[in-house]
């Protein structure tokens, strides 16, 4: 007789992570215009990349509810694909100069993007055979990080696979997007510390030879305009424009390659609270989410892996990349459609229960 209620209380439950994100998405899209209002700001940028995770979120939203592990398996494959295309096109094209740090990024974006979505098949998936051969593809993915010369792609990758095996055997689920959440915190705030140099000097060497004093140079020119400009910022996509270190690169795409420190110097404060706000929101929609929590805490590990590497690249600036997080969050948090049941593989607690009831 609780059936009811209960079914409508997880339909009330279930639509407000979707009001929270339109509401930060719309949010997004407004600031970047208010903020390139009245100046040479060019926010068809952010609108592109808001458009991207909308679309790709709705996406995964539907594809989830029918054919969830099916999905992302063909989902896992078009990443992989694309990351091999996307390095193809950065290491041909440029022979001799450095490619820009933003291209690379790119290819270990769509790796992660691809490892994530072949670790949550395999958790959502019923048979162990499936999960088997689709942890094993997440792992050939990893593989294929070091002979596409990604060395940070091979770590993510690797790294959002451990997280997966180690989450099939947890059950509280906030607990792991709280560990999450830290782990970006950190991030952040380790790149925001290299901007300002606030770091020993000794941390600061090792930090900024890992990141190339280049790069080191444009965070520190998006700390300096955020400070010079905390209400709107400098407008949309002027970080070119302003700053010394990217007019000095013969190469630079005009960007910090940081997506806070990009949000501080052309957006302002609220920009950086409204992009922090999309990454709680896909915490708190995973968090709410029906799936399992293997499926949950797998895909809070490679949208964090993707963030930490928005954080020092220029991933988000790639249309692929924003429309794969968007359908990657929305294939973990769809609901499944009326009459199926989420596709939970038994624990192994529930497994050994299930075969000594078998054996009795």
């Amino acid at each position: 007789m609780a059936a009811p209620s209960d079914r409508g209380a997880t339909g009330v439950r279930g639509r407000a992570p979707d009001a929270v994100g339109a509401a930060l998405l719309a949010g997004s899209a407004v600031w970047s215009l208010i903020s390139a209002a009245g100046r040479e700001g060019r926010p068809e940028g952010v609108l592109l990349a808001v458009l991207a995770v909308t679309t790709g979120y709705v996406v995964g939203r539907i594809c989830g509810s029918l054919v969830p592990v099916a999905t992302a398996s063909v989902m896992a494959l078009v990443w992989l694909a694309g990351a091999i295309a996307s390095s193809q096109e950065t290491f041909g094209t440029s022979v001799s100069a450095a490619s820009p740090p933003g291209d690379s990024g790119a290819v270990a974006a769509l790796l992660v993007l691809a490892g994530g979505a072949a670790c949550c098949a395999g958790s959502g998936a019923r048979k162990a055979s499936a999960r088997l051969a689709l942890r094993l593809l997440a792992l050939a993915i990893a593989g294929c990080a070091l002979l596409l010369g990604s060395v940070v792609g091979f770590i993510a990758a690797l790294g959002v696979l451990l997280c997966s095996l180690a989450a099939a055997r947890m059950r509280a689920r906030l607990l792991g997007l709280a560990g999450y959440a830290l782990v970006t915190v950190v991030v952040v705030g380790a790149s925001w510390a290299v901007a300002e140099r606030a770091l020993p000097e000794g941390l600061t060497v090792a930090l900024e030879g890992q990141l190339t004093p280049h790069r080191a140079e444009l965070w520190h020119d998006a700390a300096e305009l955020a400070r010079e400009r905390p209400g709107r910022g400098a407008g949309p996509d002027r970080f070119g424009d302003l700053s010394p270190a990217a007019a000095r690169s013969l190469d630079g795409d005009g960007k910090p390659h940081s997506a806070p420190l990009q949000q501080a110097a052309e957006q302002g404060v609220v920009g950086v609270v409204l992009l922090g706000g999309v990454y709680g929101w896909w915490l708190y929609a995973l968090g709410r989410s029906p799936c399992s929590t293997p499926v949950i805490l797998t895909a809070g590990a490679a949208l964090t892996a993707l963030t930490a590497l928005a954080t020092v690249g220029n991933a988000l600036s790639f249309t692929q990349v924003t429309v794969g997080a968007g359908l990657l969050a929305g294939l973990a948090t769809a609901r499944p459609a009326a009459g199926e049941r989420p596709e939970t593989p038994p624990g192994p607690a529930e497994g050994a229960r299930a075969g000594a009831a078998a054996e009795r």
